[in-house]
């Protein structure tokens, strides 16, 4: 046996399935997103909050009492008290929470927004992360669907102002009560019948990816999918079946108005829901928000879990290559509706809320395919060399760094190893460094610094064919006063500009 002691094996450095890093030019891209997103609201009127990434479980309404960890869906840790504490998954009951704890700070109705990122413990897949970014817009306290209306509104408004078009998009509206009418009309009221209705209620969801005569065999006695693999039915009959997809199946909401509302006469809350679509589909048209952009559509149930009455989704309408290299219809990047029981779980009192949910992530591809996102120029910064290390002369490159700051211009005086000056020059070229200021002990003692365009010696290089050429035609490099410095660098940066704009 050897007395050596056995080499510490090397970490093996690895990402968490189902997360990922962020590149400089995505943070980029979805900073410049929410800073449109956050216009559109804050024309509105609404004011950003916060909530912290962890909220007690229960609170978040997913503690599992039969669970010893619950982590169905979430991911949780045990506090030091022994309170179970879970990531958020998503921002709307941390916003609940929050508005129940200050309800005697907060004036109501209280019109907020916040952005940030959720977590669901679920398995990852293509396109499916267990972190990703909501931004979300809340009303608190108004109980008229004249707020579900302008939540709808502003969610046209914001999908315009980031460049998508109108036809490119729609927002779709329904109703929780007109849905829960239905499923009554069909004879599935009661608490005894949740378990069906639930059934329903997802096979209706499949809608756009199986279509009516897929869905019909999940409402009867169950679909077999092309492995073989069979989803159990949720056992109507024909004549319930007809119905349901009546009523999802509905294209123009005028022109089937008056047979929606008889299919949910006497139930207790269909005809209250159809009052308040029509309600809604009265105010935003007064608006100027035509079914162009906001159409009242029977087919949208999302929210299983918490909406008690409108609910609208934002769908773009435009095709897009899957990996599969299929055409597909884009979808849904975001929506929302009405949970009125949210807030009132905390408090023994009614609370009325409406808001709805962007995900950041998924819109931002969309716009990305739309070529709307990441144009903007963001140029490297401008490279202030070391030649020297004594003090007085790194003094000399930090000012000239911080002159060009306060001017507006990016720069950065090299960090590394600045005893070999090539080095210096590949690591400007490799970061795409526009410019490279140059000062030895010269130019110092002459109060000048050289100033390297390096984008016009780029293009300039691969028109001289000898070093002598080179070295005689002094590629895009000239000597300026060190009190010309800023001035000079600001007219190089507008020339290449231009070359850029001519390129386009």
């Amino acid at each position: 046996m050897s007395d050596k002691q056995k080499k510490p094996q090397k970490l093996k450095a690895r990402l968490p399935r189902g997360f990922v890093d962020r590149s400089a030019s995505d943070i980029r891209a979805v900073n410049e997103m929410t800073a449109k997103i956050r216009a559109v609201y804050e024309h509105y009127g609404f004011d950003p909050v916060e909530t912290p990434l962890f909220e007690y479980t229960d609170a978040l309404g997913k503690f599992l009492p039969d669970s010893d960890r619950p982590n169905e869906g979430v991911f949780s840790l045990q506090d030091d008290d022994e309170q179970w504490m879970s990531l958020r998954y998503d921002l709307t009951a941390p916003l609940a929470r929050h508005v129940a704890e200050n309800f005697n700070e907060i004036q109501l109705p209280y019109r907020t927004y916040r952005a940030g990122y959720v977590f669901r413990n679920e398995k990852p897949g293509p396109g499916r992360f267990r972190q990703f970014m909501q931004f979300d817009a809340d009303t608190v306290g108004a109980p008229g669907v004249q707020a579900d209306a302008e939540m709808c509104m502003m969610m046209s408004d914001t999908l315009e102002a980031l460049g998508i078009k109108r036809g490119d998009y729609v927002i779709r509206v329904n109703n929780r009560k007109v849905l829960d009418g239905v499923l009554e009309a069909i004879g599935l009221g009661g608490d005894d019948k949740a378990g069906q209705r639930l059934n329903v209620l997802r096979a209706i969801d499949k809608l756009d990816k199986f279509g009516p005569e897929g869905v019909a065999l999940l409402l009867g006695p169950g679909r077999k999918d092309e492995s073989g693999d069979f989803t159990k039915g949720a056992g109507l009959n024909t004549e319930q079946i007809g119905k349901v997809l009546f009523f999802v199946g509905i294209k123009d909401y005028a022109e089937s108005a008056v047979q929606l509302a008889e299919l949910v006469a006497g139930t207790s809350k269909g005809g209250e829901g159809v009052e308040e679509l029509n309600f809604i589909g009265s105010l935003v048209t007064s608006a100027g928000y035509q079914s162009d952009r906001i159409k009242i559509d029977p087919s949208v149930v999302r929210g299983l879990e918490y909406y008690t009455g409108p609910v609208y989704e934002a769908e773009l309408m435009f095709d897009v290559t899957n990996e599969k290299g299929e055409k597909v219809v884009f979808g849904s990047v975001g929506g929302g509706g009405r949970y009125d029981g949210l807030v009132s779980r905390f408090m023994g009192q009614p609370v009325p809320a409406t808001g709805f949910s962007i995900g950041v992530s998924r819109l931002m591809t969309a716009l990305k395919n739309l070529g709307k996102l990441g144009q903007d120029e963001v140029i490297a910064p401008v490279l202030v060399t070391v030649m020297d290390g004594d003090v007085e002369a790194m003094g000399r490159y930090q000012r000239f760094t911080q002159q060009l700051r306060a001017a507006g211009i990016r720069a950065e005086m090299f960090q590394g190893n600045w005893k070999k000056f090539g080095n210096q020059l590949k690591y400007a070229d490799r970061r795409g460094c526009p410019i490279a200021i140059i000062q030895g002990g010269d130019e110092r003692a002459e109060g000048v610094v050289q100033l390297k365009d390096l984008i016009e010696g780029k293009r300039l290089s691969g028109e001289i064919e000898d070093n002598a050429s080179w070295r005689e035609a002094r590629v895009a490099q000239e000597m300026v006063p060190e009190a010309d410095l800023v001035t000079k660098v600001q007219a190089i940066l507008a020339a290449q500009a231009e070359d850029r704009k001519r390129a386009e």
